[in-house]
């Protein structure tokens, strides 16, 4: 139904508008002790609630922090907001807590799963968090990755309408089947990110409760991908396969929740979730917002979990996959084959070539080739010549690059070291936010506390080019000068919005 859209892409000259379709992250990752034991410390005081935090969270266990960036259309500015809210994370630590750099969790005591088990400080939430700790355990449950979100700028979705009107009975319905062509194509090309981003090799000890897998007995691309990682049971019905048409992942996991199968749309872990509706029947009548993609692994070797390289990568990536018709013919067994695929990438031995190797090099040639048609930005190009590279050279994939770090079936060593070099290296940094050293010290000072108190921020410019700080706090907003800040950043915020101060301090 979506053929010829590269074609439109190019007659409505709307590529560079594509290229700045919003990409927003979300991390996972532990904070450990010194000794890469997870942190026994209760939840940083000085954030502010998880009521209401846009940005700093926390998921299953306690030591379990999330990071959240607002969607931007700018790779540079989403990480530079990335690292920014990871600086005031690590700010906020206690001095004997670090971030665990790697996405399978460390070596895991009885006395850490009890203590994991016993140790919950969100009521609204314990009886969701009893039914998964009973269902999937402990160890599963912890296991930490990276999201992105991304959604198509309403301009360009507009545009191309414009071209399918014969076709569809509403622009809701046609920006579904646009958003459905990424979802499927991500799912049925699924095996190469988990080449390309794979990086865990291993399980510590104490996470299989008995013996490990066989195909675990030697170092795999990605544990986290694979059947033994974050998937769900055969038994709750919901598979791969619910992706052969929006009305089948609709009426699928609604089936799952209305018989007890899942608890809620949140225990659905598919690679793609349909994100911006509330009740999945919502989304046949007032469409798909934005997709969530769930297959990256943490990377060690970048403080944020994510090389920019690697967003440059899958942004162009996520364009080639809207522009691909999907032959609907046979598409539940090609989504279950995909799956198996997959599977097979996730388990083999790192340093070797994949199986898919040719039909990866044939996807690369072609992402090139639009790359070149749509006159790509540099920056994406080298991106996609780079992981092409990665494409013939297994050696250069991070789960590869992770095995001379192994001792002893173990990479805690390597864990604890990355850790402390990248605490280290942002508490002594000599600016407090090192992505925002433009701003002066007590602009820096504001964002810190806004950011810990959980006030949105955006950095922005006036018509004559002076920077201005916009805050918005429970749908107020405030608008400051950046150079004007005082030197009691803190109480000027307590000022600005007179309800944080006693919202903050809620026990969650």
């Amino acid at each position: 139904m979506l053929e010829n859209l590269l074609a439109y892409i190019k007659q409505e000259d709307v590529a560079e508008q594509l290229y700045h379709s919003l990409i927003g992250i979300e991390i996972e990752e532990h904070r450990i002790e010194g000794d890469g034991q997870l942190s026994q410390h209760p939840y940083p005081e000085n954030l502010g609630s998880r009521k209401y935090h846009p940005y700093l969270q926390s998921d299953f266990s306690e030591s379990m922090n999330e990071l959240i960036t607002d969607p931007n259309p700018n790779i540079g500015g989403v990480l530079d907001q990335l690292d920014t809210i990871q600086t005031v994370l690590y700010h906020s630590m206690k001095d004997d807590e670090y971030i665990w750099p790697l996405s399978m969790p460390p070596a895991l005591s009885d006395d850490d799963i009890h203590f994991v088990e016993n140790h919950f400080a969100r009521p609204p939430f314990q009886e969701y968090r009893d039914y998964l700790t009973k269902k999937y355990k402990v160890p599963l449950k912890i296991v930490t990755g990276l999201h992105v979100n991304f959604s198509i700028p309403e301009p360009v979705v507009n545009r191309l309408y414009t071209h399918y009107e014969g076709q569809f009975k509403s622009l809701v319905e046609f920006k579904n089947a646009l958003y459905f062509q990424i979802a499927q194509n991500f799912v049925l090309h699924r095996w190469l990110l988990t080449y390309l981003f794979g990086a865990s090799p291993i399980a510590e000890k104490g996470f299989f409760s008995g013996e490990t897998p066989a195909p675990l007995t030697h170092p795999v691309r990605s544990i986290r991908n694979s059947i033994y990682g974050y998937v769900n049971k055969p038994e709750d019905q919901v598979n791969v396969t619910l992706y052969s048409s929006l009305g089948n992942y609709i009426d699928r996991i609604s089936n799952a929740i209305d018989q007890h199968r899942l608890f809620s749309p949140a225990e659905f872990y598919g690679p793609v979730r349909l994100r911006g509706q509330g009740a999945l029947k919502d989304y046949r009548t007032k469409g798909i917002s934005y997709l969530e993609f769930r297959v990256m692994d943490n990377t060690p070797f970048t403080p944020n979990g994510i090389s920019r390289h690697a967003l440059y990568f899958l942004k162009f990536f996520l364009m080639y996959l809207l522009v691909q018709p999907v032959d609907e013919t046979r598409i539940h067994d090609k989504l279950k084959q995909s799956f198996d695929d997959n599977n097979r990438v996730a388990l083999e031995s790192p340093d070797q070539p994949t199986f898919k190797e040719a039909e990866g090099l044939k996807i690369f040639r072609n992402l090139i080739e639009m790359a070149k048609q749509l006159h790509a930005h540099s920056e994406q190009l080298q991106a996609l010549d780079d992981f092409s590279e990665v494409m013939s050279h297994p050696e250069l994939t991070a789960s590869a690059m992770l095995l001379p770090k192994i001792n002893n079936n173990s990479l805690k060593a390597f864990g604890i070291q990355t850790a402390k070099k990248w605490k280290n290296k942002r508490v002594n940094s000599q600016y407090l936010l090192p992505a925002m050293s433009h701003l002066t010290p007590n602009a820096q000072r504001l964002i810190f506390h806004a950011i810990a108190l959980g006030i949105r921020y955006y950095v922005v410019r006036d018509e004559h080019g002076e920077e201005l700080l916009m805050l918005t706090y429970d749908n107020i907003t405030q608008v400051v000068y950046s150079n004007k800040v005082n030197d009691r950043p803190l109480q000027y915020l307590y000022e600005l919005f007179p309800t944080i101060e006693k919202a903050a301090k809620k026990n969650w």
